[in-house]
């Protein structure tokens, strides 16, 4: 089998990125993607102290407690800066903390919501089409707009139809970027303070959304 392409280097960033054999569904419901969700979470922590799915059969006192803890020890594999989980992939802009970093977080994430989605849906055999893909961001300018572009993901691919609708999608880290309030992540800030103000993110993203849309467009046309 040929090795990766794409050298993962630690303190580099990278956009991760992965879909469904033969381009099927990875998720078939809204609990499936905040599964999908509290797994990719879970699995940031060097010290996860057991398998997601033991986790999930602790008392709920006790998943906080596990919570509390590895937020309060921070010590991830990876930083997410964005994400964006879409019904047949999924996008991450991730950055490398420890050697073999995503691709140990990677192997974890989707083995482990592989076993859960089969389960969930009584088929067999591999979800996701081979190795992940991976491509190293090279400048500051690259990662902001490879931000920019996971964010619209929901819109250009016509998952929602409104700007509002992309604004509210609850599975993306867009949400994180846009309000001051809730529970954090991402390493927004990584983005945030190259802007004036969470709204002038918010236009920098919204400008590009038809433009963005009208690119996968023609995309799909071509491959018709």
């Amino acid at each position: 089998m040929p090795g990766r392409e794409v050298i993962l280097a630690t303190g580099e960033f990278y956009h991760v990125f992965n879909r469904g054999v033969a381009s099927q569904p990875i998720v078939a419901t809204k609990r499936n993607s905040y599964h999908f969700l509290e797994q990719m979470f879970y699995y940031q922590n060097v010290k996860a102290p057991t398998k997601y799915s033991l986790f999930k059969t602790l008392d709920k006192d006790t998943q906080n407690q596990i919570w509390t803890r590895l937020g309060q020890e921070a010590n991830f594999l990876v930083d997410l800066v964005g994400y964006c989980l879409m019904p047949n992939h999924f996008h991450l802009l991730l950055k490398q903390n420890q050697d073999n970093g995503i691709s140990r977080y990677l192997s974890l994430l989707t083995n482990s919501y592989t076993r859960y989605f089969n389960t969930k849906t009584e088929r067999k055999g591999v979800l996701f089409q081979g190795k992940f893909k991976a491509v190293r961001i090279s400048s500051n300018e690259q990662l902001i707009h490879v931000n920019r572009y996971i964010h619209l993901n929901p819109y250009s691919g016509y998952v929602v139809k409104t700007l509002k609708e992309l604004e509210q999608y609850p599975f993306s880290s867009l949400s994180e970027y846009l309000q001051p309030a809730g529970i954090k992540h991402c390493q927004s800030k990584i983005i945030l303070d190259q802007f004036k103000s969470r709204k002038s993110y918010r236009q920098f993203v919204f400008d590009q959304a038809d433009y963005q849309k009208q690119l996968e467009w023609f995309k799909h046309l071509n491959l018709e």
